[in-house]
This record gives C-alpha cells, sequence and structure tokens, in this order.
C-alpha cells in the first residue's frame, strides 16, 4: 500500500444509492451441509462487516500481513474465479460481495478447500461497502459475468450504471483496472457506452483481440462454460486515469 495521504483520505461524497436491485434470488436450492456448516464456522472469521472494513481500511496488513494490494470482486457466484485469483496472487487481499446465499456457500466451500487466508467476503449488497472505502484504495475491481437483466423495463437494475462507474473511479488507485466480462452482447455495449463517457476511465483496447481473447490471468469458471449468453465472452478491461 502506498502512504499517500490523499489516496487514504475518508470519503465526503459518496452516492445515496436508491433501491436498484441488481440481482435476483437471494436463497435457490437447499445449502448442502458442508456449506451450512461453513455459515457458522469460517464465515464469521472472514466476513465483512463494519469492524473488519475499518480495521483494513486502516492497514490492510492488520488484516492480511502479505497484502500489499486490496482487490474487490462484485457479484462472485460460486466463488472459483475469486478463489482462484486469491491463490495465485497472495499479496492481494480480495474482498468479495454476492447476495446469493447459495454462491457464497460455494465461496466458502473454495476457500476452505484451498485453504485461503486472503479472502473476505460480504453475503450481500457491494455498494454500501463501496461507499465505506477511502479514495484510491483498490487496485483491481473484477465483475465477472453479471446478471444482464437483458429485457430493456429491467434495464435499470444492470449493476452498471453512471453511478456505480463513478464510485469505481472514487475508490481505484491511479492506473487501477476493472475487468468486466458478459456473454450478452447489449450488455457489453452498455457497459462500453458508459465507461467511455467516464472522463476518469481509459480503455487502452488495441484491435478485437483485446476484448475476445480471455486475458492471460483470467479463470474461466463453471457459469462462463454454460455459454448462456448470446455472445462469446467479451472482456474489458478499464483504467482509472491520474487525479
Amino acid at each position: 500500500m502506498t502512504d499517500d495521504t490523499k489516496s487514504q483520505d475518508t470519503p465526503t461524497d459518496v452516492p445515496t444509492w436508491g433501491p436498484m436491485r441488481s440481482f435476483g434470488r437471494i436463497k435457490a436450492r437447499t445449502l448442502k451441509p458442508r456449506q451450512a456448516s461453513l455459515f457458522d464456522s469460517l464465515l464469521p472469521q472472514i466476513v465483512l462487516d463494519e469492524a473488519r472494513v475499518a480495521r483494513i481500511v486502516a492497514d490492510p496488513r492488520a488484516e492480511h500481513a502479505e497484502a500489499s494490494e486490496v482487490w474487490l470482486e462484485i457479484g462472485f457466484g460460486g466463488g472459483e474465479h475469486m478463489a482462484a485469483q486469491a491463490g495465485r496472487h497472495p499479496h492481494a487481499l480480495i474482498m468479495g460481495g454476492e447476495p446469493f446465499l447459495n454462491g457464497v456457500g460455494s465461496a466458502l466451500r473454495h476457500i476452505d478447500e484451498a485453504g485461503l487466508t486472503n479472502v473476505r467476503l460480504l453475503a450481500g449488497d457491494v455498494r454500501p461497502l463501496i461507499d465505506q472505502l477511502p479514495n484510491g484504495f483498490i487496485e483491481r475491481i473484477f465483475i465477472m459475468f453479471p446478471d444482464p437483466w437483458p429485457k430493456a423495463r429491467h434495464h435499470k437494475r444492470r449493476f452498471i450504471q453512471a453511478e456505480t462507474i463513478a464510485a469505481f473511479a472514487r475508490v481505484l488507485k491511479d492506473g487501477g483496472r476493472v475487468r468486466f466480462a458478459t456473454d450478452w452482447a447489449d450488455y457489453a455495449d452498455w457497459t462500453l457506452e458508459r465507461f467511455l463517457a467516464n472522463p476518469d476511465f481509459i480503455w487502452p483496447a488495441e484491435g478485437q483481440a483485446a476484448w475476445n481473447i480471455p486475458p492471460a490471468d483470467h479463470v474461466t469458471t463453471r457459469y462462463e462454460e454454460k455459454k448462456l449468453g448470446d455472445c462469446a465472452p467479451v472482456f474489458f478491461d478499464f483504467v482509472r486515469k491520474p487525479r
């Protein structure tokens, strides 16, 4: 982490989120016994409650001794991508938010099986968590295959909106990155249009391969392999401009 005091400023102008529901079901099938037990044993040790978030904000190394960066995954699904990234990057303290309880249960299993110590979880809407973070605090944000809400009347429920992009710009460090992936063509167009409209981000893509070929550090998940969308996966990496 840097010692730049500007990057650690307490946010003074955070958005007031409306009642947007960018997620659908909270729970589907009954949790498997092992996952249910991890809600009682593992989750309390890594849950992103207000006290733990405050501790991370004060000094991420107090929460994870190796932490030199803090990453955020929004809507981690079953947790496969998040857990794999955590295993590959022990220097990163990864915070993940997911409102779907079955997904949280799956993530807990991945964390437990891999013995990961650098993942912290929020079982709920990630936007209040973002509001707690200081300016210029996050190195990377992942939004991997979010709910596309394909019907036009539901587009207001999409997580990518002008206000969420503005929140990303606030919490990201200069040069920090947002990776967005989708297999819905309309959501890809929607996202690209809104990020390019924000003056705090650049899209350094050069040629079609920059978004049609998975990045070298991408982790393929079971959801991605199901090919439920209407196009091949699209990957965007947006970079936070220097302040």
